[in-house]
């Protein structure tokens, strides 16, 4: 996969968690949290990627990848969300 991708993924991904993160809300969230969301979504699908092929688990361009990236940028951006609130 390549840097576009884990930016689309992780950073879909992170301010999806954000917006429908259960609860009740303080505030609106601003775009600097939308932001933060995006960027730690983002660097969470760049990190399980790196670390999934540096421990022999699956190469480049694999289902599993894309599968890793999805599920790391989901629960990061969910316990950001989370602290976030």
């Amino acid at each position: 996969m390549g840097f576009l991708a884990f930016l689309v993924i992780g950073g879909l991904t992170g301010v999806l968690a954000l917006a429908f993160y259960p609860g009740e809300r303080k505030a609106k969230p601003k775009a600097k949290k939308f932001l933060m969301a995006a960027l730690i979504g983002f660097l969470s699908a760049l990190a399980s990627s790196y670390v999934g092929q540096f421990t022999g688990f699956f190469q480049s361009g694999q289902m599993l990848e894309w599968l890793s990236a999805i599920a790391a940028s989901c629960l990061t951006g969910a316990i950001y969300a989370s602290w976030s609130r």
